[in-house]
C-alpha cells in the first residue's frame, strides 16, 4: 500500500467523532496499518465471532455436539435481529443452526441461548485460551440491568484481526474447523458496511455489529492479496463512520489487487 493511501486512511480515522479504531493486515506481505487498534470497543454483535469460535473448538474437542438440540422458549425470543423471534411456537434447534443464525443474520436469541448453554465463565476462560486479552464477554445481550451497571462486552480490532488470520491460515484448532468457521462467515447477510462498495466483487467473510451510536465490522477480504480489515466505533456518528468503512474497504481492495 502506498504512503498516500495510508496517510489518507489515518487522517480520515482521526476525523471521526467518538471512539473509533481500525486494523488492517495484508495476509501475503504481512503489512499492517492501525489506528487505536489495541484499544477496547463496545462489541455489539461482533462478540458473536469469538463465541462461535469457542463453540467450534469445544465441538472439535468432544466437549459438546453441534447436533445437540436446545429448546427455545417464548421468553428466550429477543427483538430486532434474527429469525427465532418470528416463530409462533416454541421449538428445538441444534447448536449448529443456532451458530449459523447467530453469525449470518446476527440472531440475538440464538446468541443468548448459546451463552446460557455454556456459561459466561467458560467463555471467559476460552477467550484467554484462544489468545484474547481485552476482548471480553461480560454479559448476555439485552441485559438492561447489567448494562445500566456499566457491564458491557468488548472487542479489540487487532485481536479480531488475529482470529480472522488464524481462520485464513487454517490454524485455528485445525484446517477443518477453520474452514467450517469461514464457511459460516461467508453466509453473512448484513452487508452494508465492508461490503457496501465492494458488493460481490470478491468473497468477504465477516461479522458486523451495531447499536445506538455504535457500528463495527470485522472481516477477511479475498483480494488477490487477501487481507483483514477490522473497524470498531462507539459514541460516534454511525452514518459517517459506516461511510468511511465502505470506502476504506474498497480502497484497500483496490490496493491489494494492484499489488498482487
Amino acid at each position: 500500500m502506498d504512503d498516500t493511501l495510508k496517510l489518507s486512511i489515518l487522517d480520515r480515522m482521526k476525523q471521526q467523532t467518538g471512539h473509533t479504531g481500525f486494523y488492517y493486515k495484508n495476509l501475503i506481505t504481512g503489512e499492517e496499518l492501525g489506528y487505536q487498534e489495541n484499544e477496547p470497543y463496545l462489541a455489539a454483535s461482533v462478540i458473536k465471532l469469538p463465541i462461535f469460535m469457542c463453540i467450534s473448538k469445544w465441538a472439535s474437542e468432544g466437549k459438546c455436539s453441534m447436533e445437540e438440540k436446545i429448546h427455545v422458549r417464548q421468553e428466550d425470543k429477543l427483538p430486532i435481529c434474527g429469525a427465532l423471534t418470528l416463530f409462533t411456537d416454541e421449538l428445538d434447534v441444534d447448536i449448529r443452526t443456532l451458530c449459523k443464525l447467530m453469525i449470518s443474520i446476527s440472531d440475538n436469541a440464538a446468541t443468548n441461548l448459546l451463552i446460557r448453554r455454556f456459561g459466561i465463565p467458560a467463555y471467559v476462560e476460552e477467550f484467554r485460551n484462544i489468545g484474547l486479552s481485552d476482548t471480553k464477554l461480560n454479559r448476555p445481550l439485552f441485559d438492561a440491568e447489567a448494562s445500566a451497571a456499566g457491564i458491557e462486552n468488548y472487542i479489540v480490532p487487532k485481536e479480531m484481526g488475529m482470529l480472522l488470520e488464524k481462520i485464513y491460515r487454517r490454524t485455528f484448532v485445525s484446517e477443518q474447523v477453520s474452514k467450517d468457521i469461514e464457511d459460516v462467515l461467508l453466509l453473512q447477510q448484513i452487508n452494508h458496511k465492508i461490503c457496501g462498495v465492494i458488493c460481490d466483487a470478491v468473497p468477504v467473510a465477516h461479522k458486523t455489529g451495531e447499536d445506538e451510536d455504535l457500528t463495527n465490522d470485522v472481516g477477511l477480504i479475498y483480494a488477490k492479496q487477501p487481507f483483514v480489515a477490522c473497524f470498531a466505533g462507539h459514541d460516534t456518528s454511525v452514518p459517517d463512520f459506516e461511510n468511511l468503512i465502505r470506502h476504506v474497504s474498497a480502497e484497500l481492495l483496490a490496493a491489494c489487487n494492484e499489488e498482487a
